[in-house]
């Protein structure tokens, strides 16, 4: 079995999308990122042969997302001191109960082709880590056929560093990298100005809840 797993912060004035506060109210960005996430699990609900999971923060939001999501999906806390320690731990967490494949996605990209995360769950049969990487430098989706702890350490976080050195994390202790598509992540003004232009021009209605 495999499991796929959206990272989520609570979507709470003033918690998310910081960085659109410039020209949003933090009730109004906190509103968007609700719209992204639901968006998000909409990408990921149809995916077969895939267990689903929420991993949250903070941890005393748990009956607000138990609210907000579907009731197959799961909940799981996240654990740990910066981003590089929680998505280890997640995916030491899985692998331990017995899942094949892992694949875990951020909840900024709401227009993700659903097709990228399938993609990234075949192309685990052949590879040991798969990146989508954003064009900012992070990545939208991460995934792995076992626990590597090490594609997770020392990593730059919110720079334009962050793929190219996973990649050299992962090579560098022997293992194979698959590369999907790049794609955007929504985290400033003109990014989402971008995201509006998409959606008005994509004949794809599967982006129900961008408001």
């Amino acid at each position: 079995m495999n499991a796929i797993v959206i990272m989520a912060k609570a979507p709470l004035s003033g918690m998310v999308k910081t960085r659109l506060l410039s020209r949003l109210e933090s009730g109004e960005a906190a509103i968007l990122y609700r719209c992204f996430l639901l968006d998000k699990i909409e990408q990921v609900k149809h995916i077969d042969n895939a267990s689903h999971f929420i991993a949250y923060t903070p941890a005393n939001t748990r009956a607000l997302f138990r609210e907000l999501i579907p009731r197959d999906f799961t909940l799981v806390e996240q654990n740990g001191a910066h981003l590089g320690e929680r998505l280890s731990n997640i995916s030491k967490n899985l692998f331990s109960q017995g899942f094949k494949k892992v694949i875990i996605l951020d909840s900024d990209s709401p227009n993700l082709p659903r097709d990228f995360i399938s993609e990234g769950l075949d192309r685990l049969d052949n590879t040991d880590v798969v990146l989508g990487p954003c064009e900012d430098g992070g990545y939208y989706l991460i995934g792995a056929r076992a626990h590597f702890p090490g594609i997770f350490k020392n990593i730059p976080w919110s720079t334009q560093d962050v793929t190219g050195k996973t990649i050299e994390k992962a090579k560098g202790s022997g293992l194979v990298v698959s590369m999907l598509e790049p794609w955007y992540d929504v985290d400033t003004i003109d990014d989402l100005l971008r995201l509006k232009k998409d959606l008005d021009n994509s004949s794809r209605k599967n982006q129900q809840f961008f408001c």
